[in-house]
């Protein structure tokens, strides 16, 4: 690559960023980025029954985890 091809992908290069750059400085960029960092989600809540049922599948998941388990011989 000469000299000046390497110029001239340079220059490409910054004409992109500045592109880049004036979209994200543009109007309306503070709303797309503001509730992203800022916490703009609602926590999300679950109901009891849900937590009940939740909580229920995962005893239900332990204990067929825990009836697969191998038993350990630790007799010496």
């Amino acid at each position: 690559m000469s000299r000046e091809e390497i110029i001239a992908a340079i220059d490409e290069e910054i004409s992109r960023l500045e592109k880049v750059r004036a979209l994200l400085e543009g109007a309306g960029s503070t709303r797309i980025f503001a509730g992203a960092f800022a916490g703009g989600r609602k926590k999300r809540h679950l109901s009891p029954e849900a937590r009940r049922r939740i909580a229920e599948a995962q005893k239900r998941r332990w204990a067929k985890q825990k009836k697969q388990a191998v038993p350990v011989n630790n007799s010496k």
